[in-house]
């Protein structure tokens, strides 16, 4: 218990603003889909009735504008490379990225003999949250979505303007 718990009466709150921002932006993460392969159906999965985002806040996005989240499930191949870059640089900041199954994360089997495949999407932008498999079951992506949530409770607005 601390010194001012209490003290000012029961309907007063006292916290810091980065609290109630963070709070905010955990409470509603609003995730751009960028379904490149076989992940995007698990990744639709996890959107639909039976797991049901909306319950946790999360509201899938079709654009980069609306977005503050990105998704990017599948395989990155070189071509596709900028298209991603460009649209992260969209996003308006803070913004966040989960990279989903394994060809996102390390190029996948793809990546050994193919040429035209990224070696992982960390490459070409910065990952908050990995989700390994092939493809991830979307429980995998709702804990994605909740250690995302425990990331940006714990960030600061200095750190995050730096």
């Amino acid at each position: 218990m601390s010194l001012i718990e209490g003290r000012y009466g029961p309907n007063i709150v006292i916290t810091s603003l980065d609290k109630v921002f963070n709070w905010g932006r955990g409470s509603s993460v609003w995730p751009m889909t960028f379904g490149l392969a076989c992940c995007a159906i698990e990744m639709m999965a996890t959107a639909a009735s039976r797991f049901d985002l909306d319950r946790y806040g999360i509201f899938m996005r079709p654009t980069p504008r609306q977005a503050d989240c990105m998704i990017v499930a599948g395989t990155v191949s070189v071509k596709m490379a900028e298209r991603l870059r460009r649209l992260y640089h969209q996003m308006p900041e803070p913004r966040w990225v989960i990279a989903m199954g394994s060809c996102s994360i390390s190029g996948g089997p793809y990546w050994e003999g193919g040429y035209h495949v990224v070696k992982g999407v960390d490459l070409i932008i910065p990952v908050d949250v990995y989700v390994p498999g092939c493809p991830p079951r979307p429980e995998a992506l709702l804990d994605a979505f909740l250690t995302l949530k425990e990331k940006i409770a714990k960030e600061t607005m200095a750190k995050k303007l730096a």
